[in-house]
């Protein structure tokens, strides 16, 4: 899919990082395949690509391969890394304890955490998917200073009200959470109605 400049408002940068379940982003890159209405920008940490081949068993290539666009994480000249290349903003997916830190004290060492650094002061959505539990005084604290900074944490917690009948059916509703935030239209899961 080729979009003009003027088309930004449909890129989306994904991020990965090395938590566990590699498996919310991989199914987010798919659900966004399947919308059909967006350019995928997608940068995985060192520790992503390991997760993939842990849990997943897949090559980390093969993921890259889900997005319009992959970019290696060493590469800070990457368009996703400067304020000028416009997005819709982007989505971590899941979010590392390690990343969320990098995010909330600025340290932006590779491309994943650069990117979201630029959202950040570019006013721009950020979603963090965070993937740890039980949560300590540090990684709430962080939670708190990317939140005032403007992200949204959206922590995969699984929900029953659209009667989930598969693991993939609850992936698919975090899924469909992310894109609600960036009030992207979908029927990735069935809403709450009573």
């Amino acid at each position: 899919m080729q979009l003009e400049a003027s088309d930004h408002a449909r890129r989306l940068v994904v991020g990965m990082a090395g938590s566990s379940a590699p498996q919310y982003g991989v199914t987010f890159l798919r659900v966004a395949r399947e919308l059909g209405t967006l350019e995928t920008h997608f940068v995985r940490s060192e520790g992503a690509r390991r997760s993939i081949e842990l849990e997943l068993e897949m090559d980390p290539v093969e993921v890259d391969k889900l997005a319009d666009v992959a970019y290696d994480a060493r590469d800070l000249a990457a368009s996703i890394s400067s304020g000028s290349f416009l997005t819709m903003g982007m989505v971590v997916i899941p979010c590392s304890m390690r990343t969320l830190a990098a995010i909330a004290t600025g340290n932006t060492e590779n491309l994943l955490s650069r990117a979201a650094d630029v959202t950040l002061k570019e006013r721009r959505k950020l979603v963090l998917v965070t993937r740890e539990t039980p949560l300590n005084y540090i990684h709430l604290r962080n939670m708190e200073t990317v939140t005032l900074a403007g992200a949204t944490v959206l922590p995969p917690v699984p929900a029953f009200y659209h009667r989930p009948n598969t693991i993939d059916d609850l992936l698919r509703h975090t899924c469909g959470k992310v894109l609600d935030q960036f009030g992207i239209a979908h029927s990735v899961f069935r809403r709450w109605s009573s």
